[in-house]
Formats: C-alpha cells, structure tokens, sequence
C-alpha cells in the first residue's frame, strides 16, 4: 500500500486552507480588527441562473456587530484588493 494517500475528490485542501488564511488575514488588516473579532471565510455554490459558479463569502462578527460581504469568485481567486473593494461597498451601503 502507498505511504501517502491522495484523495481524488478533494478540494485541493492546502489551497483552499491557504487562501482563507490569506484572505481572514486581509480582512484583519483592512478593518484593524481586534484579536477577539471572528472572521470566517467560506466558499458555496451558487445555484441561481446567471450566478458564477462560486462565491466567497467574508462574515465578520464583533461584540453584537456583524459585516457579511460576498465575492462572486471562487475562494482561490480572491485578491486583497477584490476584499477591500468589497468591504468598501459594504461600508458605503450601510445598515
């Protein structure tokens, strides 16, 4: 039996843990966030015709406070620029 075993349905799991530290880590820096803030990254597919097949979604939960932003791009292919755009529409849309 082989020593390492790859597993063909995979998500490409280092990758994937790769770009959600990134981008967690850009959305820390991009808000200033404190330490106890919780920044989640999550990667879904989308169903609704005309949609990408992937988003990337960015939650970010402080005390009571809560910041949900959705990039309409697989979760590999988020820059640091594409969150920041995205938080900056988020901050100017408001409640």
């Amino acid at each position: 039996m082989s020593a390492a075993f790859l597993n063909p349905l995979a998500r490409n799991g280092a990758s994937v843990i790769n770009s959600a530290r990134s981008i967690k880590s850009w959305a820390r820096q991009l808000l200033a966030l404190p330490d106890e803030a919780v920044v989640t990254v999550s990667e879904l597919a989308c169903h609704v015709p005309g949609c990408p097949p992937k988003e990337t979604v960015v939650l970010v939960m402080q005390g009571t406070d809560m910041l949900q932003v959705s990039l309409h791009m697989a979760m590999k292919d988020v820059t640091e620029q594409d969150l920041a755009h995205a938080l900056s529409d988020a901050a100017t849309a408001g409640p």
